[in-house]
Order: structure tokens, then C-alpha cells, then sequence
């Protein structure tokens, strides 16, 4: 009895946390797209993470043969990421090719 109510328990922490996960990127993106906006760029692109891809396979997809360590600054400077983990699902600003 007790391990099915630990279970139930971890169940909806984990259901909890990945909603939280799923706010916070969205108003990630918003706000990032917001302050776009204001500034009048249209320089960039939204792409949604596909299952596998990392911050280094996007930025390559667009740095039209420039620096990808440019690409992956000028892509966690827009998105305000605080790290290097995406997940599949998650929306992204990239450079506009």
C-alpha cells in the first residue's frame, strides 16, 4: 500500500515538474520574441527541438559556414537559456538564414 502511494506521489512531482519545465521555456520565448519585437529585428526564426538535436547540431543547421560558437552565443543570448540542455518540444530563436 505504501509503495502505491509513493508511486502515485513521484508520478505527479514528475507530471508537476514538467509543467513548471514547459512555463518557464514558454515565457522564455515569449519574453524573447517580445523584446524582438519591440526592437523592430526580424533577424530570427522559431524552430521547435527535435527528439536528439543539441545546441551544437542546431547552431551548425544555421551558421551558413560561420562560427557555430557564434551561432550557439548569439542562440542562448536570444532565448535566455541558462545552460546547454534542450529538450525535444522546446521552442527556440535561431538566426534567420
Amino acid at each position: 500500500m505504501k509503495r502505491n502511494r509513493r508511486y502515485k506521489l513521484a508520478r505527479t512531482a514528475l507530471g508537476l515538474s514538467v509543467l513548471v519545465l514547459a512555463a518557464s521555456a514558454a515565457t522564455t520565448i515569449s519574453t524573447a520574441a517580445g523584446d524582438l519585437a519591440v526592437k523592430g529585428e526580424s533577424r530570427y526564426l522559431q524552430m521547435v527541438v527535435a527528439p536528439g538535436e543539441s545546441l551544437w547540431s542546431i547552431a551548425a543547421m544555421y551558421s551558413e559556414g560561420g562560427s557555430i560558437n557564434q551561432v550557439i552565443a548569439d542562440i542562448v543570448e536570444v532565448n535566455k537559456l541558462s545552460g546547454a540542455d534542450l529538450s525535444a518540444g522546446m521552442k527556440l530563436l535561431v538566426p534567420a538564414r
